[in-house]
């Protein structure tokens, strides 16, 4: 059926975000750190004062040119602008809800909170290290797991030698905090 005979509903949720962007628990808000959000201010600064207005141009030069049907830089203008805007409701909606939390201003670094670095062993004796970061900034390459991971719900408030329970679908494991480190 053509999209043009389908109804949309005004109560549907609007999801700005990217398909892979994660969802926040509802009510929840966006823990992030001081560089997470500098990152997201910097990217929403760069869209709307620097690619948008280079793609608007390009929009009305295209337009100027007659046929829009089949003007390919009006056409892939228009969905570059789409795409654009779509990012900033996102990063606007995300800003507005983020709580900004230092890891660095941590009283209590003998637990695990949001920011820090943990080290901890799996029940064949193996090994690994993740930060918890918030869910705009994790990036597992890298060891960055967000504050609403399985394994980061599991590790929080853990203490060195504590053993926590991880639920994996592929059932439950024990995990040792060995290590708990936050930057200075």
């Amino acid at each position: 059926m053509s999209k043009a005979f389908t109804k949309e509903t005004d109560d549907a949720p609007e999801d700005d975000g990217p398909d892979d962007a994660p969802t926040l628990p509802a009510g929840q808000p966006n823990y992030i750190t001081p560089a997470g959000l500098k990152r997201l201010q910097d990217e929403l600064t760069q869209l709307l004062r620097v690619e948008r207005p280079k793609v608007v141009e390009v929009v009305s030069w295209a337009a100027g040119n007659g046929d829009r049907s089949e003007n390919g830089d009006y056409l892939y203008g228009k969905k570059r602008l789409r795409e654009i805007d779509r990012r900033v409701r996102f990063l606007t909606k995300r800003l507005e809800i983020a709580r900004v939390v230092d890891p660095a201003a941590q009283p209590r670094r003998d637990q695990v909170f949001f920011g820090a670095t943990v080290t901890y062993a799996h029940e064949d004796g193996s090994e690994k290290t993740v930060t918890i970061r918030g869910v705009d900034e994790a990036d597992l390459a890298r060891g960055e797991v967000s504050w609403i991971a399985p394994v980061s719900r599991a590790l929080l408030k853990a203490r060195v030698g504590d053993t926590v329970e991880l639920r994996t679908p592929g059932g439950a494991e024990t995990l040792e905090v060995m290590r708990i480190e936050y930057p200075s």
